[in-house]
């Protein structure tokens, strides 16, 4: 099992300091910026699971919170802040690993900050986005408004969702993968939005389908 080191990194005066944990894998292949979902941190056995699973297959991981994580707050993070914090530990990722395939995503909240970051800026340092459980819409308030900055985003993106999660319904979340030219989608029968499907947590399989993905698309470069 690899052990993560751990980092700090300023986001801004008014945010101040994160947390982060790297899991460099010997051999990685690429590493993963990976953000946590809104009710959880990085330490959230889920991420960390995660991480040990993708480090297994050679895809490292660089774990971060988000200010209000780090601070200790209930309440996310709003969307300017959030996503700078994306783009700081991007650059910061892409400064120690320059010569790793570079890929960006996250848990739910985390996935989508990430790539709302990304449709605003030049995406050329990154590979793709990932995708753990997109967050279409609330809970019970069916929409696909959260999906409108996707089609802005010109890399690969893998959404990996779960057929039984409530925050993205399937007949909106299909068409809606279905319109993005360079997205992927890979369920995973009967999983909730934290995966779970019965006593199984699919963190395994979650992994694997990551690695391939990556693979797919370092292979075609």
């Amino acid at each position: 099992m690899i052990k993560p080191t751990k980092d700090t990194l300023n986001i801004s005066s008014s945010s101040g300091s994160i947390s982060l944990e790297i899991m460099e894998p010997e051999s990685m292949k690429a590493i993963l910026v990976l953000a946590h979902g809104a009710g959880a941190g990085m330490g959230h056995p889920f991420m960390y699971k995660l991480s040990q699973a993708l480090a297994d297959l050679g895809v490292g991981t660089i774990r971060y919170n988000f200010p209000y994580m780090e601070q200790r707050k209930n309440r996310p993070d709003p969307a300017p802040i959030a996503e700078l914090t994306v783009e700081k530990v991007v650059e910061y990722t892409h400064g120690k690993f320059k010569k790793t395939p570079l890929f960006a995503g996250g848990k739910s909240f985390g996935g989508r900050m990430t790539s709302q970051w990304f449709s605003k800026r030049p995406q050329g340092i990154l590979k793709g986005i990932v995708f753990f459980g997109f967050p279409l819409h609330p809970a019970g308030k069916p929409s696909i408004d959260r999906s409108a900055h996707l089609h802005e985003i010109n890399l690969p993106m893998l959404f990996l969702q779960g057929t039984k999660d409530t925050l993205a319904e399937l007949k909106l979340l299909e068409p809606v993968c279905a319109s993005l030219p360079t997205a992927t989608l890979k369920l995973f029968e009967g999983a909730d939005h934290s995966f779970k499907a019965s006593k199984k947590d699919n963190i395994v399989e979650l992994a694997a389908e990551t690695s391939q993905w990556m693979k797919n698309i370092i292979d075609q470069k």
